[in-house]
Formats: C-alpha cells, structure tokens, sequence
C-alpha cells in the first residue's frame, strides 16, 4: 500500500532530491496532511531533527494528534523513543540510534528500523554519513528487534526515475516477517502494486507532490476484482467502525470520492453517485482502507442527515443501539428541545448537570451486583452524554483520544519521573 510522506523542514512540508537539494515547498504540513491522511498512515520525517538542525516537534505533535502518523527524524535515545510513541505515533523510525540495545527496550511492533543507503551502503545522521555497513547486514542483525524496515534507495530518492524493485525483493525476502517499506523513485502505480505483490508497502513524497502519481491510482493499486464488471465491493463504516451499508466501487469513482473527500460510488445500474445528492443525507469521507485480500474497500464516513439507508435509517440492518443510539437521540432532542423535557433542564442548568454526574459516579463506584453495576454504568452514560452533547464533543473525538492513550508505553507516574523499558500501557 502507500504511505504518502511528509518531510519537515523548517516548518514547511518539502522534497529534497537525494536528500540533499530543495525541489519542492509544499506549505503547512498540517494542510498536506489532511489530503494525505484520506489514504491511511502518514509517514512523518522532521528533517531538521535528523540533519542536527533545530526540530520541528509541536508541529509533528499536532499532526501526531491528528492523524495515524510513523514518525521518524532525530529520535536518537530511549526518552525520545518513548516520548513519540507516548504522544501516539502509529510506529517510530530509528535510523542513526538503532542498536540492538536500545531496540530491545522498545515494544517491537511499533519499531521501524531505517535502512537509508546509497548504492547499498547505509548512511546516517540524515544521509551525510557513511557507515561501511550493508543493508543486507543491519537487516539481518536487527530483524527479530524490529517490526519493520524503511528501505530508502537514498540515490534514487526524489528523482522520479523508478526504484530498485530486484533490490527491493531481495531485502523484502531477509526481513522475514517484518514488514518492509520502500522508498526512493517509486514515481508509478504500477511499482506499487509490484511492490504490494512483494509484501511491502511504497512511501511516496515527489510523486505525489508533483501530481505525477494519482492518488486514487495509487490506493487502488493493489486491488484486484472477480466481478466482471471489475469493481470493488465498499463497505462503509463510520468512525466507530459500525458498518452503515455495501457499495461498489470503481478507479473513476474512488478518484472522486478522494478529491471531494464525500462518500461517491459506483452504482451498477445509474453509473457514478454521491450518497446524499438527492436526499441530502451526505458524507464526509474520513478514510479508505483496502482489506487483507485486497478485493475490498472500507470508507469511513461521517454520515450526516438521517443515515445512510433509502429508507431514513442510520444503517442498512436498521437504527443503531447503545451509546451511538444515545448520541443520536440526544443530538435530536437538542435540535428540537422539547419544553419540559428532563435533558432540556440538564442542558440549561450546568449545576444540575454537575450534580447529577458526580451522584450518579458514586452510585456506580457503591455498586455490587453485575444488574446494579450495569444500571448504574447507565445512568453514568446517559449524564456523561449529555454533558458531551452540551459541550458539542461526539462520541468519535472521545473514541479517538482514547485510542491514541492506549498507544502510550508509560503510564503518567513514569514520565513525569524517570524512563523506563517499555512494555507497559498506561
């Protein structure tokens, strides 16, 4: 698959040519990030941090925050190592700071070794140093330390000109069963998806930047179809991962979809259509993820209106339950603030609200039985909902802050102290 990638110096998004000549100014990351992050990870480098020049830390925080991002650049000790994947980067790139001792202080599936060289010898300290070592060599001494590999043809990078696919196959082979990334000249889709074939994902900077390569074009590389009509089945999901419907899919609508950032399909019987056009019941396409077989599509949405089934429902199995259900609700209530209601009160009078959430947090703390805990948690629920809904916060950015805490390592004791060896969640 793809991994579009951001390079960072001073505080704009840029693209060297092997690493050394500035051919591109590409602006505020943060902006290049939100069209990228459509196709998946992001593959973060801070340049001035790996070139010894100064950092760009709160600007790669805010994309870490608001994005899956590898992070990669200047990361040369155990504290800066366990800060990033604190902050919750995806995965961490360790190139002039790999070691064997400081690897095995790291949670191994969150590890990405780098391997830059040119012309196979492995350089450092951003590209300007030579070690005399091989990648074949590195690749071997650290693959059970790491749980995957950066491989940059450093000579090829920026320039457009293909990567060493024969090189590429050999290193993808010694990795076992790290997964390997490529980067350097990758400039097709057709390399992608040789590269996909492999068993390696593509990092991609020029290219992209250039509008050499087609977004679409590139996602969809991999994909194959056993239809005879060649689309691809899409289930759409919203950030929760509930699963709203199935769709079709073809590279005209894929591409589309990608440059409105909406939810567009392939209809089999009206050709292309944007959900929402006619009902007004649109989405907001957040994300496309290609499955292990790569023979279907997920977009996750955000669906506005009354849902995405023809029928006004949120799904195409019906309502949704459960704290989604409740949300809903709410939302509805809030929209038509019915007089008297007991939720209208709440959303009125802070103090109330306040009251209710820390009598109802006792309750559920005093609670024995699993029927009483689960009565309680309910009660706790439906206020912390409410409170949510008169904030405005939905239960996706909760979703989200949650899952970028369970991606720290130290729990907030330990990094307010001393490091620790990893290994432990919060």
């Amino acid at each position: 698959m793809i991994i579009p990638s951001i390079d960072i110096q001073n505080g704009e998004a840029v693209q060297l040519v092997g690493g050394q000549r500035l051919e591109i100014r590409a602006g505020d990351p943060l902006e290049v990030a939100e069209r990228w992050s459509v196709a998946g990870e992001l593959a973060v480098i801070d340049l001035d941090a790996a070139m010894g020049q100064g950092d760009n830390r709160d600007l790669v925080r805010a994309l870490v925050r608001r994005h899956r991002c590898r992070v990669g650049g200047g990361i040369r000790s155990l504290e800066a190592a366990l800060e990033w994947l604190d902050e919750g980067a995806q995965k961490i790139i360790l190139g002039t700071a790999a070691s064997p001792e400081l690897l095995s202080q790291l949670p191994q599936e969150r590890v990405i070794v780098a391997l830059d060289a040119v012309d196979g010898e492995v350089v450092v300290e951003g590209w300007k140093t030579p070690t005399g070592r091989r990648q074949e060599e590195l690749l071997e001494e650290m693959r059970d330390l790491a749980g995957g590999f950066l491989v940059t043809f450093v000579e090829k990078e920026g320039r457009l000109q293909g990567t060493d696919l024969e090189a590429a196959g050999r290193l993808i082979e010694l990795a076992g069963c790290g997964r390997v990334t490529i980067a350097g000249g990758i400039s097709t889709a057709g390399e992608i998806a040789e590269l996909d074939a492999l068993g390696a994902d593509a990092q991609v900077g020029m290219a992209l930047y250039r509008g050499d390569l087609d977004l679409a074009e590139a996602l969809a590389a991999p994909l194959r179809s056993d239809r005879p009509d060649g689309l691809w089945p899409t289930v759409i999901c919203d950030a929760s991962g509930v699963a709203l419907g199935l769709a079709y899919s073809s590279l005209e609508s894929l591409r589309a979809a990608l440059q409105s950032r909406r939810g567009v399909y392939q209809s089999r019987a009206r050709g292309l259509w944007s959900k929402g056009d006619s009902s007004g019941n649109t989405q907001e396409l957040l994300r496309v993820d290609l499955d292990c077989d790569r023979d279907t599509l997920r977009f996750v949405v955000r669906q506005h209106g009354a849902g995405f089934c023809h029928r006004q429902t949120r799904t195409c199995w019906g309502e949704v339950g459960g704290l989604a259900g409740l949300e809903r609700t709410l939302a509805a209530r809030r929209r038509e603030s019915p007089p008297g209601s007991y939720t209208a009160k709440l959303w009125k009078e802070p103090s109330l609200l306040a009251e209710k959430l820390a009598e109802e947090a006792a309750e559920l703390a005093a609670a024995v039985s699993r029927e009483e805990v689960a009565w309680e948690a309910a009660d706790v629920f439906y206020f912390l909902a409410v409170a949510m809904q008169r904030a405005g916060v939905g239960l996706e950015e909760v979703e989200r802050e949650l899952d970028r805490r369970a991606l720290r390592i130290r729990r907030r004791s330990e990094i307010e102290g001393a490091p620790r060896a990893a290994g432990v969640e919060s």
